[in-house]
């Protein structure tokens, strides 16, 4: 029985060791795809969750470009305790830091899409001493206008807007026209007995 039961926990210990058993690890959230108008800026989202406590002094986040077209991958971003933008290739002087390590938020902005900048990002987070689990992927397309979807949320939100003001704005009058109602209801019910009143003298 106690042989049985040492196999049994020499293999979970292999599994473990060699990476099939993953009890925890990085997890790494990005949206998947996304659209961006050409000229305009794009924030990559990438959040994560690591079973450790987060070590800004240690961990260390990545990000990088697969064109669309056959080719190797290009580094965009690369973070460890600060930020360190490219400084040569496609990307150089167009990406920002967009994010917050103990918000365990891994973010990027794109400034000024270009058509070249169609393709996946890889977005890659290490904390260690929690350096295994899978990467986050973006596809990005670059169009010349806005999607129907997109124009159509920021119609909505121009139109909510709007609707808004105007609701306040009869609200206010509302109220302004009910307080001179009373005001002039107050002042005629004071005039009244006064109009009532007669001179004891006159006969």
């Amino acid at each position: 029985m106690c042989v049985k039961g040492l196999c049994f926990l020499a293999v979970l210990c292999g599994l473990a060791a060699s990476g099939v058993l993953q009890v925890s690890g990085m997890r790494i959230y990005t949206s998947g795809e996304m659209e961006a108008v050409n000229g305009t800026d794009a924030r990559l989202k990438c959040t994560f969750h690591s079973s450790a406590p987060i070590n800004p002094n240690l961990i260390v986040i990545s990000w990088t470009f697969r064109p669309l077209k056959p080719g190797r991958e290009e580094s965009v971003f690369h973070y460890q305790q600060r930020p360190y933008p490219p400084l040569d290739g496609i990307f150089r002087k167009r990406v920002l830091w967009g994010g917050d390590i103990m918000g365990r938020d891994a973010s990027i902005i794109l400034q000024q899409v270009k058509f070249t900048y169609n393709g996946t990002y890889i977005c890659q987070v290490k904390n260690p001493p929690d350096v295994h689990g899978a990467v986050g992927e973006i596809k990005l397309r670059v169009v010349t206008t806005a999607s129907f979807s997109e124009l159509l949320l920021l119609a909505l939100a121009i139109g909510g807007g709007i609707a808004l003001v105007v609701i306040f704005l009869i609200i206010v009058v509302s109220c302004r026209r009910c307080k001179k109602k009373r005001l002039r209801h107050v002042e005629g019910n004071e005039e009244a007995p006064r109009k009532e009143r007669k001179d004891p003298t006159a006969w």
